[in-house]
């Protein structure tokens, strides 16, 4: 009888090990960013243009630039799927991205002089679906009036995959994404999102400061997140870099110039760029991988600094 005792107790112990084993829930995958830059076929070659890098983008969505400004207040029970972003019957234009200022406005200092870099500019507005307004109060009508921010990412694919997926309309909140702008290899810059709006560029975030925490909500089914006060920018990954490992060769000095000189036109303060792998409260996020922030950094302070890219809400609301 004793035996027979014994044998039942290793028996249940070890069934308890192999369930134990089977049930380990699964380790977080560590990615570089969203899984959104797989090739799509939605948009036709016929109705394409390129420029550049060989970069191609629906000129018809183009033709309907959103509304401008902000709204005051997100709805606490918005419809689902989420209404897509309000256009206007007006192309979308270079001015909606960023006010170029007259050469007297700008100060540069005798190190900044002679600066002449021109990098190629591409609108490919995102689908209506794909981002949406910046709020000035919170889900529980709190004040939103964060400062803003500037989030680096890498995409992890091709610039014209991560075209063709942001300009396709999702009708789906999880498959529904978009930077303000990317910048391809060859230095680039393509605009997805006005900087009035909210890009859906980082989901379960926060923003550390000076301030503190800093993280809005804006959607009672997500978690809060920096979208409301952010401005994304992202980065074309090489070749190499098309896995989800730690790292790669790098970005091309084209790159870092533009990032140079589209982040200069912000008047960001350098405190407040970041990255999504720091504002990622998943753990998940690791990029943008192999970035030599004191080439950037170094590079940033050569550019004169300007306003030219208003990022928020205009002060009139």
């Amino acid at each position: 009888m004793q035996v027979k005792r014994l044998v039942a107790i290793a028996f249940f112990f070890l069934t308890l090990v192999i369930f134990i084993l089977l049930a380990e829930p699964a380790k977080t995958k560590i990615i570089a960013d969203a899984n959104f830059t797989k090739t799509r076929a939605s948009i036709s070659q016929k109705t394409t243009q390129r420029i550049a890098q060989n970069i191609y983008f629906s000129p018809e969505i183009n033709q309907f630039a959103p509304v401008k400004g902000c709204e005051s207040q997100p709805p606490a029970n918005p419809p689902e799927p989420s209404l897509p972003a309000a256009l206007t019957s007006t192309p979308i234009t270079l001015e909606r991205f960023r006010k170029p200022l007259p050469a007297s406005t700008a100060n540069p200092t005798s190190s900044q002089k002679g600066i002449t870099y021109n990098p190629s500019e591409v609108i490919a507005l995102a689908a209506s679906s794909n981002y949406g307004e910046r709020y000035l109060k919170d889900l529980s009508g709190q004040p939103a009036n964060n400062p803003p921010i500037i989030v680096l990412h890498e995409t992890v694919g091709s610039a014209n995959s991560v075209i063709n997926f942001f300009q396709e309309f999702h009708t789906d909140e999880d498959n529904q994404a978009s930077y303000h702008a990317l910048i391809a290899t060859d230095g680039s810059i393509i605009y997805f999102v006005p900087p009035d709006k909210r890009a859906f560029g980082a989901g379960n975030s926060v923003f550390v400061s000076s301030l503190g925490t800093e993280s809005v909500q804006t959607n009672p089914r997500y978690p809060s997140s920096v979208n409301n006060f952010a401005y994304h920018i992202s980065l074309e990954t090489p070749a190499d870099g098309m896995h989800d490992g730690y790292n790669h060769s790098g970005y091309t000095e084209p790159q870092y110039q533009s990032l140079a000189w589209l982040v200069a036109k912000t008047d960001v303060p350098l405190e407040r760029i970041t990255t999504h792998r720091i504002v990622d409260r998943s753990g998940s996020r690791i990029d943008p991988r192999s970035f030599n922030f004191n080439l950037f950094q170094n590079l940033l302070s050569q550019y004169p600094r300007t306003k030219e890219i208003s990022i928020g809400c205009p002060s009139a609301l």
